[in-house]
């Protein structure tokens, strides 16, 4: 999604959330260290999913304004799913009285709910206010600026 995405605020978004997914891996390896347990990779199809429908979605909308809209839906969409299960792992950590572990995965999970309020704010800023203007008026690829009361937007077709 890096790769593909063309707003700089949305590369910086991603960017930033993927060294804290670093730092919550490790967290959660504490974790299981702490617990006694043994780190076993498991396949998540759930996030396979995500990430297909990522890819198609991506595919679809290139490399456009309305391609970085599509890259915050899939990209908040697995945010949404890693807080639900971070939500629930807190739950349990607090209910069996795992005080230092609950103070973990909460810190990973405020860290996933200020990652999807990012790309919200991303989204309403200027991704989706884009992607609504994004026409076929530039057949030749050169420039085309948009501009709205706060922004001007300069994309290629």
């Amino acid at each position: 999604m890096i790769k593909t995405a063309r707003s700089q605020d949305l590369i910086d978004a991603l960017t930033g959330h993927l060294a804290e997914t670093e730092e919550h891996v490790t967290k959660v390896e504490h974790i299981f260290g702490y617990l006694g347990k043994p780190i076993k990779a498991k396949r998540c199809e759930a996030i396979d999913g995500i990430v297909a429908e990522a890819e198609s979605i991506m595919k679809d909308f290139g490399n456009s304004p309305a391609g970085d809209a599509a890259i915050i839906f899939a990209g908040q969409a697995a945010e949404h799913y890693e807080i639900t299960r971070y939500g629930s792992l807190r739950a349990f950590a607090e209910i069996l009285k795992y005080k230092d572990i609950e103070k973990l995965i909460e810190s990973i999970l405020k860290d996933e709910k200020a990652a999807d309020e990012k790309l919200t704010k991303i989204a309403e800023d200027r991704v989706d206010w884009a992607a609504e203007h994004d026409t076929d008026d530039n057949p030749n690829g050169t420039p085309a600026d948009v501009q709205d009361e706060k922004h001007t937007w300069r994309f290629w077709k």
